[in-house]
């Protein structure tokens, strides 16, 4: 690897004393000059002492992740570091000029923080320089927003998404010279139908929404469909190519699960979500449309559940007032009624090389699988129409008792379980993941549920099925045409009778009949109703994230230069 060319570099004075500060088109680094010497005189740096090395004073920052640098006073070398001196300063100390670095620094878990290294010049010619130099290359970075439309909504998760932005985020942007227009909702769908209709999306490099799943899901909405009004395409046509939204979305976690921002960035710190904005990382992701009758009813972007998931958050509606704990309620109650439900699901499976819900090949920062489609995703809706009309032996089709049919469009990880649904679901490779639990026992049900939170393999059952598909639908028995009704009330074990009647009297609880069809659980919102089909689009939006990072590829400075 060929290394960048200096573009700057001095000898000046932070809290550690007088270091070597390095400033080229890729990073600004520093270090201490003694150690600087001796690398000079030959001494290799050795890796196994990078901790070392960054407890010497010495760093490695990409320029991409330099949050700001602004003109400071000359202060006191050792106030950084809390001593005192014995001696007044030297008139050369007392004319010091000081800049300050905001930098991203890296802490467990993908969270991120905004530290800061103060340098002082003796000269302010010097200072002035360097401030020059830096602010330049920070101008060379086109992706970074300069303004954004922030929604916030103060009634989610624990009603505190209005201090989370205003004590966290709204420094950060301050800071980073981000100027937003701030609108704090007043009712439900209140960004959505804003977004629709009245907001200038021209003047802005971005939005960002201050809530939960929920309130991403509505600026989602309304994003999408103002694209698709301004571009002309008509998202209610079934074989419609939806057209890329421009603007990129900022998810500011303060909900109840966050489970968009857990599976895209790695944590639910509102710190950590605000300097991906910052820095103006951008990560595409998968928009699922859902249809019934030819309807068009919403989009989803996390998890599609049927049977169980859909049993317990209509079951928690009901609970609001409890807050977050209503779903640990909801789910036992849920989990204890054990309903199951009859239907077809027929599904077109996804091509070979975007892998397999089970091949372990987890979506990270810089996947690979996930920038296979980038070239051809445009080609999505004709080769799926094409599939629809002229291919039907592609569908495969299965018909059964079902527990649970979720879809996950990425693995819908959280804190609770941190896998997910679907450990190895992508979150940009134009497919959503496919999960059949067949009726089974209370206690096998519990063991496939208890794996969503250890390291085992949850697909790792006989009653269970994965699939990695393009498009599914899913058809409810009391659906069925009535030619497989009466197929089925010719078997002569009477068995086809007794549904028939089930349907007669599902209204009724003395007959102690199961309800013959559940609802579907779309990004936590009820969708009221049960034959459904669902398409994937292709990177229809991106996201201020860059995806979950590898931890371990960050631990040593001059790795992180390298990349």
């Amino acid at each position: 690897m060929e290394t960048q060319p200096r573009a700057l570099c001095s000898q000046l004075t932070s809290q550690h004393g007088l270091c070597d500060v390095t400033l080229t088109g890729a990073f600004l680094s520093w270090k201490e000059a003694e150690t600087c010497r001796r690398r000079a005189a030959g001494h290799a740096y050795d890796p196994r002492k990078a901790g070392a090395f960054k407890k010497a004073g010495g760093r490695c920052v990409p320029l991409c992740e330099i949050v700001a640098v602004q003109e400071t006073e000359g202060e006191d070398p050792g106030a950084d570091t809390g001593e005192r001196r014995s001696a007044p300063r030297s008139p050369a100390e007392c004319n010091q000029h000081a800049f300050t670095v905001s930098y991203v620094e890296r802490g467990r878990k993908h969270r991120w923080q905004c530290s800061e290294v103060t340098f002082r010049c003796t000269e302010s010619r010097l200072c002035l320089q360097w401030l020059q130099a830096i602010k330049e290359q920070l101008a060379l970075l086109t992706t970074r927003p300069k303004r954004l439309l922030v929604y916030i909504n103060p009634y989610g998760g624990k009603q505190r998404g209005k201090r989370i932005y205003e004590q966290k985020v709204a420094p950060i942007f301050c800071r980073a010279s981000i100027s937003t227009d701030v609108i704090v909702t007043e009712r439900a769908n209140h960004a959505r139908d804003h977004l629709k209709t009245e907001a200038d999306l021209q003047k802005y490099d971005g939005i960002v929404c201050v809530g939960g799943d929920g309130m991403f899901s509505e600026v989602m909405h309304g994003l999408i469909s103002r694209t698709q009004r301004d571009t002309g395409a008509d998202q209610n046509c079934s074989g419609e190519t939806l057209v890329e939204c421009s603007l990129r979305v900022g998810i500011i976690p303060a909900g109840s699960t966050d489970c968009v921002c857990y599976a895209t960035v790695g944590s639910n710190d509102p710190v950590t979500s605000a300097l991906h904005i910052v820095v103006g990382d951008s990560q595409p992701m998968d928009v699922c449309s859902i249809r019934a009758d030819d309807t068009f009813l919403r989009y989803s972007v996390s998890l599609l559940g049927y049977g169980f998931y859909g049993d317990m958050l209509t079951d928690s509606e009901r609970k609001r007032w409890m807050g977050p704990a209503r779903y640990d309620l909801s789910g036992v109650k849920t989990f204890l009624s054990h309903r199951y439900y009859e239907g077809t699901v027929s599904f077109l499976l996804a091509d070979s090389n975007v892998g397999t819900p089970r091949d372990k090949l987890q979506c990270r920062s810089g996947c690979n699988i996930c920038q296979q489609p980038s070239a051809d995703k445009r080609l999505c809706g004709k080769e799926d129409r094409a599939l629809d009309g002229e291919a039907k032996g592609a569908w495969q089709v299965i018909r059964g008792k079902f527990l649970a049919i979720n879809a996950a469009c990425m693995s819908c990880a959280c804190p609770r379980s941190p896998k997910g649904l679907s450990p190895s679901a992508h979150l940009a490779n134009g497919t959503v993941d496919l999960i059949l639990v067949h009726k089974c026992s209370r206690l096998d049900f519990f063991r496939h549920l208890l794996r969503h939170t250890n390291k085992d393999d949850q697909f790792d059952h006989p009653f269970v099925e994965v699939y990695r598909v393009r498009q599914f639908r899913f058809t409810p028995r009391c659906q069925e045409t009535a030619s497989e009704l009466e197929l089925e009330l010719r078997e002569g074990d009477g068995v086809g009778r007794a549904r028939f009647f089930s349907q007669i009297c599902r209204k009724h609880p003395a007959c102690g009949c199961m309800p013959t069809h559940s609802c579907w659980n779309c990004d936590g919102e009820i969708l009221p109703h049960a034959g459904i089909e669902v398409r994937v689009h292709c990177q229809l939006i991106k996201l201020f994230a860059r995806g979950i990072e590898e931890q371990t590829v960050f631990d040593d400075p001059y790795t992180l230069c390298a990349i």
